[in-house]
């Protein structure tokens, strides 16, 4: 039996490919081992949304290469990189996104010796499709491959255009999830604001035969654009009133600057971000709102970036992702001028501990709450469990036991910048 060591970077969408892999190499009488040096074969999905991730792929492919074992490449690193990745590896397989399907065949290739290259569109997730979850709680689903959107630092299209899933196969998909015990599903594809656009559906569709399903289980849904949130908010409100989907709304902001929101094509202004978050407010109080900002992207100016920070302190998000910009190969603003690193690596640290300060703000509300909490993965040290309450709220607790999976009542205690301390009652 051929043992086979599979690792996955980035995105819930790269994760999800990586679960089906498993899942189909697993079928098809492969083993799969925890670590490469027991391997007979390695696996790596690959992200490269970021410079600084892009590197770390790098110096994982030379030391996997360094092992002389057979490689696959898969994620989106072999569509962008390809040239690059056969720098180092000349023999290294490639899987692009749209080739999961062919993850088996690459792999009997690869270890006779002989490079695969499957980087074609053409993979979507069937309802009987074998996966094995790297969590047994949560339900990853992809809605949709590639976007609608053409945002110039971005070459995330290389996922492809916008092809959502059918919604009966994305439905059959959850169902399999919860039989097969998980209690959270993640709705997950580039932008699921635009899903079905391009086949006379949407999201809200989606979500509301989602929550028809009977089971007890929550929805957490991915990234929406705001772009596609306006066009739709108060449908998207309305839907999100019910009972099984998270209170959390991941609406990327990128820039608090008309001007520079303009540069980078994301097709939205500030004063659309501003309603969406406002209304949903309005409506859900408890809202958790993550959002992403980047800093130092090109021609951004003092100006510019204090329109940021103003406005981070008016919608006080309660995640930021702040990434300072990178330019990536093949993307409209990698050909700008760029701004001084020492520029980009201060504004970053600036928005940062402002975002910091924000988040603590807002978990202390929630000292002295009690409720219902889904234990849905193990802690970082020992005996310790993190659960998410209604509104998806990180709370970690103490307890010899194996909570994995259980809904237990719990007391927040106590605040930090990142998650809320609790207890079970």
């Amino acid at each position: 039996m051929n043992r086979v060591y599979l690792t996955v970077h980035g995105c819930s969408s790269n994760v999800a490919d990586y679960e089906a892999a498993a899942g189909l190499l697993v079928q098809a009488g492969f083993e799969l081992v925890d670590s490469w040096k027991n391997s007979d074969l390695n696996v790596i999905f690959t992200c490269v949304v970021k410079s600084p991730t892009f590197n770390k792929m790098l110096h994982k492919i030379k030391m996997m290469t360094r092992l002389n074992k057979p490689l696959i490449v898969a994620g989106c690193m072999p569509k962008t990189e390809r040239k690059l990745i056969e720098l180092f590896n000349p023999n290294a397989s490639l899987l692009a996104p749209g080739s999961v399907g062919k993850i088996v065949e690459a792999a009997k290739i690869a270890l006779e010796g002989e490079k695969a290259v499957f980087l074609e569109d053409q993979w979507w997730p069937g309802p009987n499709l074998p996966r094995c979850r790297r969590n047994p709680v949560i339900g990853i689903v992809p809605i949709a491959r590639g976007c609608l959107q053409q945002c110039s630092y971005c070459h995330e299209p290389y996922r492809g255009k916008l092809s959502s899933y059918p919604l009966e196969v994305i439905i059959e998909e959850v169902k399999r999830a919860l039989a097969d015990g998980c209690r959270e599903i993640w709705l997950t594809s580039l932008d699921n604001g635009c899903y079905g656009l391009d086949a006379g559906t949407n999201l809200v569709e989606l979500l509301k035969a989602v929550c028809e399903i009977k089971g007890d289980f929550f929805v957490r849904v991915g990234m929406i654009n705001p772009l596609h949130a306006k066009n739709m908010l108060e449908e998207l409100i309305e839907v999100y009133q019910n009972q099984k989907i998270f209170k959390f709304i991941h609406l990327p902001l990128q820039s608090g600057s008309d001007r520079i929101l303009g540069l980078m094509k994301r097709g939205y202004g500030v004063k659309d971000f501003v309603e969406i978050v406002d209304e949903f407010r309005k409506r859900i109080p408890e809202l958790t709102l993550a959002t992403d900002i980047i800093t130092g992207f090109p021609g951004e100016s003092y100006s510019d970036f204090k329109q940021t920070l103003e406005l981070v302190k008016k919608i006080k998000p309660d995640v930021t992702n702040v990434s300072k910009f990178g330019a990536r190969p093949w993307a409209e603003a990698s050909r700008l001028k760029q701004l001084p690193g020492d520029v980009v690596k201060r504004r970053s640290k600036e928005l940062f501990d402002l975002c910091k300060k924000i988040w603590l703000e807002r978990n202390e509300r929630w000292v002295g709450w009690k409720g219902e909490c889904l234990i849905d993965e193990r802690g970082r040290k020992s005996q310790t469990w993190i659960g998410r309450n209604f509104a998806y709220k990180p709370i970690v607790i103490d307890s010899a036991e194996n909570l994995l999976g259980k809904s237990l009542e719990v007391e927040v205690l106590a605040a930090a910048p990142t998650y809320l301390r609790g207890a079970i009652i």
